[in-house]
C-alpha cells in the first residue's frame, strides 16, 4: 500500500488482537510456571533477501521477504560471551536488557558504559567490541495476537535508528501508532563481504482506536518481553560485516 505521508494516510481497517481484559494478567493466570517464546525472525546470512520465520514444521522455516505490523516494543539488548560461539546453547556471561546494566552470569552488576568489553577494539580481532550491542523488535503482525521478536545486529541499527527518529518520532507519533515494514537489502562491508542489512519504511498511521488499543497492547506486552533472557544465538547472524561498516 503506497503511503502519502503529508496526507498521513490512515488505515481503515487493521485486524487487530481483541483485548479485553489486561494481557499481562491474562498471561500469568493461563500461563503460570510456562515460558513463553516468541517466534524469532532471523535475518539470514550472506546478503539473503528473505527473513527466515518459524512455522508449522520447526525444521522447515517460512521465508517472507517482508515484515508488516505494529511495534509493540523495543529496546537495546547487550551480550558479552567469554567465548567464541562454537555451537553450544550457552547463555552470555553477561548481559544487560536496557544496554545501561549488565548483569554477569553470576549476578554481579555492572554499568555498561563504563564497561571495558564494551568498548571498540576490545574483541578478538581489536576492531570491534567484545560486547554485542543490538536492538530487540517486536513486531505484530495482522490477525496474529503475539509478536515475532527479531534483533537487530550492530550492522542494522542506523536503519532503524533514521525510521524512528525521522517517520515516527519526528512526526509526533509513536512505534505503536503506525504500521511498520520491514524488508532486506544486500550491502558489503569495507572488507568485502556481503551482508543481509534491515532496512525500514512506514506502511500506513492507525487510526485513532486503533492506535488507542495498540499503546495498551505494548503497556501489556511490556511485562513480559522486558524479562527475556538473552539467547545464545542470536547475535550469530550478525558476524558479517567490519566493524567500519557500523561505526
Amino acid at each position: 500500500m503506497a503511503v502519502n505521508e503529508k496526507a498521513l494516510t490512515v488505515v481503515e481497517q487493521v485486524n487487530l488482537p481483541a483485548l479485553n481484559d489486561d494481557l499481562a494478567e491474562v498471561i500469568a493466570e493461563e500461563m503460570n510456571g510456562l515460558t513463553i517464546e516468541f517466534d524469532r525472525v532471523r535475518i539470514p546470512s550472506g546478503g539473503g533477501l528473505a527473513f527466515e520465520i518459524p512455522g508449522d514444521d520447526p525444521d522447515n522455516p517460512e521465508l517472507a521477504k517482508e515484515i508488516v505490523g505494529v511495534i509493540v516494543d523495543q529496546h537495546p539488548v547487550n551480550a558479552y560471551w567469554a567465548m567464541k560461539y562454537s555451537g553450544e546453547n550457552n547463555p552470555p556471561d553477561c548481559s544487560s536488557m536496557d544496554g545501561k546494566e549488565g548483569v554477569t552470569s553470576d549476578g554481579v552488576k555492572k554499568p555498561c558504559n563504563s564497561c571495558p568489553y564494551n568498548e571498540w577494539g576490545s574483541d578478538e580481532d581489536g576492531r570491534g567490541k567484545a560486547c554485542k550491542n543490538m536492538r530487540r523488535i517486536y513486531i505484530l503482525p495482522e490477525g496474529e495476537m503475539f509478536p515475532l521478536l527479531l534483533t537487530l545486529p550492530p550492522t542494522s541499527l542506523k536503519n532503524f535508528s533514521n525510521y524512528l527518529a525521522k517517520r515516527i518520532i519526528g512526526k509526533g507519533r509513536r512505534s505503536y501508532n503506525v504500521l511498520t515494514k520491514v524488508s532486506l537489502k544486500k550491502a558489503v562491508s569495507g572488507g568485502g563481504i556481503t551482508y543481509s542489512q534491515a532496512s525500514f519504511a512506514l506502511a500506513g498511521v492507525l487510526s485513532d482506536e486503533d492506535a488507542k488499543k495498540m499503546e495498551e497492547y505494548s503497556r501489556s506486552i511490556k511485562a513480559i518481553t522486558r524479562k527475556l533472557e538473552v539467547a545464545a544465538d542470536e547475535y550469530i547472524q550478525t558476524e558479517s560485516a567490519e566493524v567500519e561498516d557500523i561505526m
